[in-house]
């Protein structure tokens, strides 16, 4: 097989967007548009992608680090112009060269990869990636001739009435010989209205040299969708919504109903896990098997593990064990760790904590900056004070202990082992394994006081 490449068109500034982010940095299914085209170029194992910069260039950079190697393109006069910067990288090398806009999230490395094939299997100088469009107003039009190579490419505003009737258009992704390519780019001249350098005037150089054109139809339209404003951004994020949740749902996961619920590109749930509507799954998140999630859960960068049960609840860039049940309305903020069979209830915040296994705080606590060991009891309203106003401190309570309702837990402080905290407490210093600590005010009951104060109120109204 010969050295294949890759340029990923990345410069425009995307103004009908009318955004101040730059275009290609749009998210779809959570990862920016060019993120999606490069890791799916990557799955077709090219010795080298270069992406074109322009606007927003040091931010794509940071995006895309140096899993590319970029050119800059100072002016945008078109994509013939904008492959022309690639020449010093790749102008002298022999081999394949795929060219694919940024702005195209939905292409699938199959696609990329069956279109490769294609080109090398006709042993094309070029090779168009086509598709059929219901509706083709607006896109150009390929012509095949009757062995099935492409005649031309005929733009939407130039073609008759009989070529306007063609609906295979040409997507904007080609295959080129590479060599073929730059030496054609030479010849592309910027005569037309707009002044630019258009790369589809390569394909009639290449024809005019009786060089072989071919073209590829890809069964998936909607694969080929530009991305240019927020309509189609907006149709780009159904179309992934729906190709994500179908991988899932084929994978063994139910979702209960798909429109309902949003999972971004990177998540990872197992086998027989139910999905409730209203859930949001994003980032590097991973779900394991026979798991309850939602409805109404948010989780974000977190990993769960098997049989847990998540349920009007928030949980962020955090790790959750076998068996556990969060919720309902209960938020893991970042950097938690809860073990195997804990139970987080309803209005428990945690944060920046680690609780053992068969740990519970069933309702109505703050965790936070917190060591809690295993089998251990949180009753309702109990509280790490965990800031001073200036610093945030660790709170340990070790295991089997059991912390009555109502009560804080002053930091830096430690309960013991299998110690008791009475109900109501203010803990301020360490209390030994196996000890009952209560720290209140002693209660005191005044006989009568009501009818007194009430004897003193009507003497003074007398």
């Amino acid at each position: 097989m010969s050295k294949r490449y890759a340029v990923v068109l990345a410069a425009g500034k995307g103004t009908r967007m009318k955004s101040r982010l730059y275009k290609v940095l749009h998210p779809v299914g959570g990862k920016p548009m060019v993120q999606h085209v490069v890791d799916q170029i990557k799955e077709v194992q090219v010795d080298q992608i270069v992406t074109v910069i322009g606007h927003g260039a040091e931010k794509v950079k940071d995006q895309l680090g140096a899993e590319v190697n970029y050119v800059l393109q100072e002016e945008q006069l078109g994509t013939g112009h904008a492959v022309m910067q690639t020449e010093d990288l790749l102008g002298d090398l022999e081999g394949t060269t795929l060219v694919v806009c940024g702005d195209t999230p939905l292409i699938s490395a199959e696609t990329m990869d069956a279109l490769l094939k294609h080109h090398e299997k006709e042993n094309a100088k070029v090779t168009l990636l086509t598709a059929h469009a219901e509706d083709p107003f607006g896109y150009g039009r390929v012509i095949r001739k009757e062995d099935g190579t492409v005649s031309k490419i005929v733009e939407h505003k130039d073609a008759t009435i009989h070529e306007q009737a063609v609906q295979e258009i040409n997507t904007g992704t080609y295959c080129f010989d590479n060599k073929t390519l730059f030496e054609a780019l030479k010849q592309v001249t910027n005569d037309n209205v707009q002044g630019e350098y258009y790369l589809p005037d390569v394909i009639e150089i290449v024809k005019e040299q009786n060089e072989t054109v071919a073209a590829y139809q890809t069964p998936a339209f909607e694969e080929t969708i530009g991305v240019n404003d927020r309509v189609a951004l907006s149709e780009a994020e159904r179309l992934m919504k729906k190709r994500i949740n179908t991988k899932h749902m084929k994978n063994g996961v139910t979702i209960i109903d798909p429109q309902q619920t949003y999972i971004t590109s990177d998540v990872k749930i197992g086998a027989d896990t139910v999905i409730y509507p209203g859930t949001v799954l994003s980032g590097n998140t991973v779900i394991g098997e026979e798991c309850t999630i939602g409805p109404n859960a948010e989780i974000k960068d977190s990993q769960i593990g098997n049989e847990t049960t998540i349920k009007q609840s928030v949980v962020h860039d955090s790790e959750v064990g076998d068996k556990v049940a969060i919720g309902p309305y209960a938020h893991i903020r970042p950097q938690s760790q809860l073990g195997n069979e804990i139970k987080i209830g309803n209005f428990v915040e945690v944060k920046k904590s680690k609780m053992d296994h068969g740990s519970k705080a069933s309702h109505l606590s703050y965790i936070g900056d917190a060591e809690i060991g295993k089998d251990v009891n949180l009753g309702c309203g109990s509280i790490t004070v965990n800031y001073d106003g200036k610093n945030k401190h660790l709170t340990k309570v070790g295991d089997g202990a059991f912390i009555g309702c109502n009560s804080n837990l002053v930091a830096p402080v430690t309960v013991g082992e299998n110690a008791y905290v009475a109900a109501g407490s203010t803990i301020t210093e360490d209390v030994p394994g196996e000890a009952l600590s209560i720290a209140r005010a002693r209660q005191t009951n005044k006989e009568g006081y009501v009818s007194k104060i009430q004897e003193k109120q009507n003497n003074h109204r007398g």
